[in-house]
C-alpha cells in the first residue's frame, strides 16, 4: 500500500509554470525537453505530446534564433502542456517568446548582455507573468569564474547562479527558480545543497548529460535521490541521451521510490532464483510494456515463491506468490484466487486492471461525495 513519504521538504517559494505550481508545497514536477528541429513544427508537437502523455508536467524547448522564435508560436498554439523556452545571448528572442505565451524563460541574465537587455527581458516576464529559470551549467560557466576557480566546481556553480540573481534581484523580480547543473554526481550535489540555504526560489535539479538510459538513469538516480531525501528539489528533468519519454519514466520511477508522488504502477519483483514457481522475469516485462498505460497508482508485488511471497503481496494492493501446483493472488492483503502458470500475463493484466478501474471509481465516488 502507498503511504506517506518520510521526507520532509525544503521550504520554497511558489511559481507558475503555466498552469503547473512549482515549489511551495506542489507536487514535484517531471519535465523534459525537445530533441526534435523546433522549425519543425508537426514533430516538435508531435513529441510533446508523447512526453505529456507519459506523465511530463513541463516541456522545455529549445528557440536558438528569430525563425525557431516564430514556430514556437505556433507549437504554443497547438498543445495545452506548460512550455519552458531555452534562450541565449539574443534577448530580442525572449521579447518575441513572450509576446507568443511562453510559460517560462530560460536563461542566464549573464549571457543576454548589457543591464538594459536584461531589464527589457525581465519586463517582459513581469508584464506577461511569466517566470525565469535561472540555469547554471558546469559546461559553459563565465570565463572569469573558469580562469578564478581553474576548473568547474560546486562554489564556481553557485557563485554563477548569485551573480545572474543579483541581477533579477535589482530589478525587483522574485519569480524563478535555479539550476546548477553538472555531469559530475558529487559537485552537483554540493552546489545545490549550497544554494539551497541562500534562497528560498524554488530548485529545478539535474544531473547534466547524463548519459545514455542505463548509465544516465544511475547518476540521476543517485544525484537526485540524494537530494530529494534531504528535501531538497522542486521540479526534475532527468538528462538522458534517450528518447525524452524515458526521461519521464525515469523521473517518476525516482518518485515514486521516494514516495514523493505517485503515478503508475509500482511494482515489487523478486530477481528470480531457482526457488521460482514461473518465470517472473518473462512476465515482469511483458506487464510492465502491457501496462505502460496505466497512470493510477497501484502496488502490485510479483514474486516468484513462497520464501518472501506471501508477506510482500500481503502489503500490496494486489499480489502473485509462486506456488505449486498453483500461483496465489492477495488483492488487499488478501488471498482471492490462484492461477496456472498457462495465460499467467493475461489472467494477471486483467486483474490489474479490474483493481484499478475499482480504484478509479472509488476516487471518484470521493470526489463526487466532497463536491
Amino acid at each position: 500500500m502507498i503511504s506517506q513519504s518520510p521526507i520532509n521538504r525544503r521550504k520554497s517559494r511558489q511559481i507558475h509554470v503555466g498552469n503547473v505550481p512549482v515549489g511551495g508545497n506542489a507536487p514535484i514536477s517531471v519535465q523534459s525537453m525537445t530533441n526534435t528541429n523546433t522549425l519543425d513544427v508537426d514533430a516538435t508537437v508531435d513529441q510533446i505530446e508523447r512526453i505529456a502523455a507519459a506523465g511530463g508536467d513541463i516541456v522545455r524547448v529549445s528557440v536558438p534564433d528569430m525563425d525557431c522564435a516564430e514556430a514556437f508560436g505556433k507549437i504554443k498554439q497547438r498543445t495545452s502542456v506548460p512550455l519552458v523556452t531555452d534562450i541565449h545571448f539574443d534577448y530580442r528572442i525572449a521579447l518575441r517568446v513572450a509576446e507568443l505565451g511562453a510559460d517560462c524563460l530560460r536563461i542566464n541574465p549573464g549571457n543576454i548582455g548589457r543591464e538594459d537587455r536584461v531589464r527589457a527581458v525581465v519586463e517582459a516576464a513581469r508584464n506577461n507573468g511569466i517566470p525565469i529559470r535561472i540555469g547554471v551549467n558546469a559546461g559553459s560557466l563565465e570565463k572569469d569564474l573558469q580562469k578564478k576557480y581553474g576548473e568547474p566546481t560546486a562554489a564556481a556553480l553557485v557563485e554563477s547562479a548569485l551573480r545572474h540573481i543579483e541581477y533579477l534581484d535589482r530589478l525587483d523580480f522574485q519569480d524563478y527558480k535555479v539550476s546548477l547543473k553538472a555531469s559530475d554526481v558529487f559537485m552537483a550535489v554540493d552546489a545545490y545543497r549550497q544554494i539551497a540555504s541562500q534562497i528560498e526560489q524554488p530548485l529545478h535539479l539535474g544531473i547534466t548529460e547524463a548519459g545514455g538510459l542505463r548509465s544516465g538513469t544511475v547518476k540521476s538516480s543517485v544525484g537526485l535521490g540524494t537530494l530529494l531525501m534531504e528535501g531538497i528539489g522542486d521540479t526534475v528533468r532527468i538528462s538522458l541521451a534517450a528518447d525524452p519519454v524515458e526521461e519521464i519514466k525515469v523521473g517518476y520511477d525516482i518518485l515514486k521510490s521516494l514516495r514523493l508522488r505517485s503515478r503508475g504502477i509500482n511494482f515489487i519483483a523478486c530477481p528470480s532464483c531457482s526457488r521460482q514457481n514461473f518465470d517472473v522475469i518473462g512476465t515482469m516485462n511483458e506487464l510492465e510494456e502491457r501496462l505502460d498505460d496505466v497512470m493510477t497508482p497501484l502496488d502490485v508485488a510479483v514474486i516468484g515463491c513462497v520464501v518472501n511471497g506471501p508477506g510482500e503481496a500481503k502489503e500490496a494492493d494486489l499480489g502473485l506468490t509462486g506456488g505449486s501446483p498453483n500461483n496465489l493472488i492477495y488483492i488487499d492483503g488478501k488471498p482471492a484466487r490462484k492461477l496456472r502458470n498457462d495465460h499467467l500475463v493475461d489472467d494477471l493484466e486483467a486483474m490489474i486492471r479490474e483493481r484499478v478501474a475499482q480504484k478509479e471509481a472509488e476516487e471518484k465516488n470521493v470526489i463526487t461525495r466532497e463536491a
